[in-house]
């Protein structure tokens, strides 16, 4: 555990403790100077809070997906590389980031917002930038979660990472199964998705994350096939929220009293869009939670979506996107999924008649990403420049 500033935390990562190139660094891991080892009561607690429980199995997923880019230097070479499981949600956040560093974060700012570089270029990093986006992208969603952006808070930020070890701390028992990670953080397979999970819970704090999900839910990571919407939030906000609406609501009736529910209390730098599929465009679903304006419209022109329980990542390479009403009028936006798929859809927002109307959430000849998109940018006219997403993916 370390308690350090953004760009020490960074460091950590930069050492590759994560694997984030493509090959295992010749079979060679780095050393882990210092730290804490876990304790049986800590490594219950995190798979408690995480899964449900600590004396079976952890899901299979978990313990084998590493943080893994695509070949560099090629057209999505941006993109993380992972199968459609469990940890989709989480890496679909940290995809997103690594977008967001790569197309604005890294690039020079002119006073005219415009670089004689087009933003493509930018998408096809180097092996080198793969490893800083992916670094950075970690640092930035662990800072968060430490309170390093909440500017009113009164104490030190404090992040935590958990690094890999060749020591096994805890021992199986019958209130442990041992799963070859949690006790020791360490694993053939590189499990770096597992390790970014742990070092955001240990810098929230388990008893914080158990506050977040107020009850909604038992523990953080869902049995949905691609992981769940409160990873995403405490990538996007610091907290494990189940609400995505604006600021604090008060929800009680005449037998309760009035119990606030934490919503989204800042406009994030990336958004997120979600589409639950069925008949939600009609009437809203009470069980369902629906984004608010504070990630629908983020600082920068990147979305995590969830679209009918698929998690991928839309965007824009405008910085002004969403600062500039004409450029809003008519643009080009990126969908790409960790399983490799990438589309590129024309969205017209301009006013159409009715022969030419875009085609509105309920209507039953739109695609589920297309419902997904009319959320955000209502009755627009969607075109695409090639096929649609496979939505059944199984192995990608």
């Amino acid at each position: 555990m370390h308690h350090s500033p953004c760009d020490t935390v960074s460091s950590i990562f930069e050492e590759r403790v994560l694997y984030a190139r493509n090959k295992l660094l010749n079979g060679a891991k780095p050393a882990v100077v210092g730290g804490t080892p876990i304790t049986e009561e800590l490594a219950s607690e995190l798979r408690i809070t995480a899964f449900g429980t600590a004396s079976c199995p952890t899901r299979a997923e978990w313990i084998c997906s590493p943080l893994m880019m695509r070949t560099p230097d090629q057209p999505l070479s941006y993109g993380l590389a992972a199968p459609r499981n469990g940890t989709r949600s989480l890496l679909s956040g940290l995809q997103a980031h690594i977008i967001k560093w790569l197309l604005f974060d890294s690039r020079p700012i002119t006073k005219d917002n415009k670089s004689g570089v087009p933003p493509e270029t930018y998408l096809r990093p180097s092996e080198d930038r793969q490893e800083e986006a992916l670094w950075r992208a970690c640092s930035e969603v662990l800072w968060r979660c430490a309170g390093g952006f909440n500017h009113q808070t009164s104490s030190e930020p404090l992040a935590k990472v958990a690094l890999p070890s060749e020591n096994v701390y805890v021992q199986h028992n019958s209130r442990y199964y041992q799963d070859g990670v949690t006790e020791k953080f360490q694993s053939q397979e590189c499990p770096g998705a597992m390790l970014v999970l742990y070092s955001l819970m240990l810098t929230r704090g388990c008893e914080n994350i158990k506050k977040d999900l107020d009850g909604k839910l038992t523990h953080l990571v869902s049995s949905h096939v691609e992981g769940s919407l409160n990873v995403i939030t405490l990538l996007l906000t610091g907290r494990a929220t189940p609400y995505l609406h604006n600021g604090i609501l008060y929800v009680g009736d005449e037998d309760h009293y009035a119990m606030p529910q934490y919503g989204v209390l800042s406009r994030s730098p990336v958004g997120l869009l979600v589409w639950y599929g069925g008949e939600e465009s009609s009437k809203v679903n009470v069980n369902k939670q629906y984004p608010g304006s504070r990630l629908k419209t983020p600082a920068l022109p990147i979305w995590i979506t969830s679209c009918s329980g698929h998690y991928g990542v839309l965007f824009n390479t405008n910085r002004e996107l969403l600062r500039n009403y004409h450029a809003e009028r008519r643009f080009d936006i990126h969908y790409y999924t960790c399983g490799g798929c990438h589309v590129l859809l024309n969205v017209d927002t301009r006013a159409h008649d009715d022969t030419t109307a875009a085609m509105r959430t309920d209507d039953i000849t739109a695609t589920p990403l297309e419902k997904l998109i009319l959320t955000k940018w209502q009755d627009a006219k969607i075109t695409w420049t090639g096929p649609g997403p496979n939505f059944n993916e199984s192995s990608k």
